[in-house]
């Protein structure tokens, strides 16, 4: 019996996983609006052989170009040895030595074929790097742990493989944002805490949390003037917001709304796992009491949760003011710039859905728990 329960347990999973697969599929068939001409163009590996020309002065800086040779080692020219040109800026180009891992650009224009470094190859770095997380995590974890990365994963195909290529055909980012943070939710909790009255409690905290602080961030907006349309980068957004269907000024509250997802599912998860161990060590306890106790717990929280939105935004912002700071500039024109109020509005929006998320998964979790008694 219980091996019938586990071969259907798989059955229903890979059916799950093909429906899954099947639907990021669809919603990736249709044909991009092309922004920039890329024709000739290609990034490849290669290893540098040479340093023809260095451009390395007396004082240790670097000024003008480097020469070096390179063996490719992808692409149409894999396995040959090329002349390229390695600029010295801080974005483009990287610091050659014999021996070094980069990437190349391939220009082809008719019968010339011109090579210049773009960067390091990041590419094991990155590999690495992430395999080292996944396996603490799991190592750690056990099998929450398994659970963790594999409700990752899923986030992450939601988002680049669902919710991105449905705002460029003209879906509401918000709208996107909201649907794929419930489904993530409900995968995620599901996962970890398994089907139950704990994870439903949890799940509803998460979602209603999530959405207080999308609206909260709306309504912060709509009282300073701020719009999707004051951004940094808007002048990249207009152009491209002019020739695809993506509707640019929602992409900063939808923004807002994944950035609090983490911690409101954090604060949703925790205050309904309290209140379920309670209840289970003495069910004689009301629902009353069953929601003053998870209160007590969320208080705790708050602080903690709150500070985790607040220094994220702040350390996403810290090269704009540690230049403003540098500037000194005045306090009226930093409280009143477009920048200093959105960082303004994305700290205190997500801090709101993390505090109201506490009394609403507490009144849930409690309800549900002494119902299902």
């Amino acid at each position: 019996m219980e091996k019938a329960v586990s071969w259907k347990k798989i059955l229903i999973l890979a059916i799950a996983v093909c429906l899954f697969a099947g639907i990021i599929v669809k919603c990736n068939q249709f044909q991009k609006t092309p922004l920039a001409s890329y024709k000739g163009q290609k990034y490849e590996k290669a290893v540098v052989t040479k340093i023809i020309k260095d451009n390395l002065a007396e004082d240790g800086s670097r000024y003008g170009t480097q020469k070096v040779l390179v063996k490719m080692t992808t692409g149409t020219y894999k396995g040959k040895e090329k002349q390229a040109i390695n600029p010295s800026g801080t974005l483009f180009g990287a610091d050659c030595k014999v021996g070094a891992r980069i990437i190349v650009i391939v220009n082809k224009s008719g019968t010339n074929t011109g090579f210049t470094v773009y960067s390091q190859d990041r590419t094991m770095a990155i590999y690495g790097f992430a395999l080292i997380f996944a396996a603490v995590v799991c190592a750690i974890g056990g099998k929450k742990g398994v659970y963790a990365i594999l409700s990752l994963v899923f986030a992450f195909a939601c988002i680049i493989g669902i919710m991105f290529p449905m705002m460029y055909r003209g879906i509401s980012p918000i709208v996107l944002t909201i649907i794929v943070a419930v489904l993530t939710t409900i995968v995620t909790l599901g996962l970890l805490g398994g089907y139950s009255s704990k994870t439903v409690s949890a799940i509803l905290g998460t979602a209603i949390g999530v959405v207080i602080a999308a609206v909260a961030a709306m309504v912060f907006g709509k009282a300073a003037g701020i719009t999707g349309y004051n951004v940094s980068d808007i002048e990249a957004l207009n152009y491209v917001g002019q020739n695809t269907k993506i509707k640019i000024g929602e992409l900063l509250f939808a923004g807002i709304i994944i950035s609090a997802l983490g911690a409101v599912m954090d604060v949703g998860m925790s205050i309904a796992s309290t209140i379920q161990e309670i209840y289970e060590t003495d069910k004689t306890l009301s629902m009353k009491r069953l929601f003053v106790s998870g209160i007590n717990v969320g208080r705790d929280m708050m602080g903690t949760m709150t500070n985790t939105l607040i220094f994220a935004y702040v350390g996403g912002a810290m090269t704009t003011l540690v230049i403003n700071y540098a500037y000194d500039l005045s306090y009226r024109q930093l409280a009143n710039s477009y920048v200093i109020g959105i960082e303004i509005m994305q700290g205190l929006s997500g801090s709101l859905g993390v505090v109201l998320t506490v009394p609403i998964t507490a009144l849930i979790a409690s309800f549900l728990a002494v119902r299902k008694n």
